[in-house]
């Protein structure tokens, strides 16, 4: 059994959670993204998180990748008739996961406590751990001035250019203890192919959070999101390129050389690698596209090999 621990969010996080949970071989730990947490009609929402757990717990809608499958929307039907804005699409029984957690909190619950019971009422073998109980939320500054990622993720669909991103509630946050164990007791850390800026920054900014991962003994290994320069779901490239960065493989490098000694990208980016090497990166390539459950746990496979070939030569980060 090879315990591996992800760092991830976003989709493309969770597909791949999602395939290394498949392999029986593999003992998952999840480190998640809370940085586009945001609250909507009194009730505190997280949606990386919750991507996570649907999908996890095999109730994602698998055709959007997000979200429950065979939902319903007369909630929110009812508060457009009211006059609510209703632009952040909520499922009926995704309220109610909601209000679960709201009420929760309300009560003075711990964030971690409730997420450990959701996953288990849910039946999730794998972990699912928060990177720090405290509010960390990315804003980003457009043309119109500040937004939170959901105003410009959902609302705008991503459309207004990004001049900056910040990472509000940094300054008061610190590392959870459930996510310094699984870094400091795992043999394989992985950084999933999300977005860099949005999806993983916000966690490795956590004061504490990089200060473990280099007192962390096992290997670290970044997979990048953009293949052939392009990302397939999402604003990553976008983004990338109006924040001044490569939108191409060795860009994603570029955000990890300091973190991981390993990175993984798509055959098609082959040519790049001589530029990741320079790095101090060691890199691979692989078919890292992940249409279906198969391409998932091929990937999956295709980490676990490069663990294997990292180990025989006692290689870490």
């Amino acid at each position: 059994m090879t315990r591996v621990t992800l760092l991830a969010g976003g989709v493309g996080g969770a597909k791949l959670a999602e395939g290394l949970a498949e392999i029986h071989e593999v003992s998952l730990t999840v480190i998640g993204n809370v940085g586009d947490d945001e609250e909507f009609h009194g009730l505190w929402v997280s949606p990386d998180i919750d991507t996570m757990l649907y999908t996890l717990s095999g109730r994602v809608n698998r055709d959007q990748g997000w979200g429950l499958a065979d939902e319903s929307n007369r909630a929110l039907e009812m508060l457009n008739c009211l006059g609510t804005n209703t632009w952040m699409f909520l499922g009926d029984r995704d309220f109610g996961l909601h209000i679960y957690r709201t009420e929760r909190l309300r009560s003075g619950d711990r964030p971690s406590d409730i997420l450990a019971d959701i996953a288990s009422k849910f039946g999730i073998n794998s972990k699912i751990v928060l990177p720090t109980d405290a509010r960390v939320q990315t804003r980003v500054l457009t043309d119109e001035g500040w937004l939170s990622f959901q105003e410009y993720f959902v609302r705008e669909r991503c459309q207004p250019e990004v001049l900056e991103l910040s990472y509000n509630g940094l300054e008061s946050s610190k590392i959870t203890p459930e996510a310094e164990q699984a870094l400091m007791e795992t043999e394989l850390i992985v950084i999933a192919p999300s977005n860099p800026l949005v999806s993983i920054l916000p966690i490795l900014k956590i004061p504490g959070f990089h200060t473990v991962l280099q007192k962390a003994t096992a290997p670290i290994l970044a997979v990048s999101p953009l293949i052939a320069g392009k990302a397939l779901k999402g604003p990553a490239d976008r983004m990338l390129t109006s924040l001044n960065y490569r939108a191409d493989a060795v860009g994603v490098a570029h955000f990890y050389e300091n973190i991981a000694a390993h990175f993984l990208m798509d055959s098609n980016d082959v040519e790049l690698s001589d530029e990741v090497s320079k790095l101090g990166m060691k890199p691979y390539t692989a078919d890292i596209l992940m249409p279906d459950l198969a391409g998932k746990v091929r990937v999956a496979h295709e980490i676990l090999e490069i663990y294997k070939t990292i180990s025989r030569v006692g290689s870490k980060c």
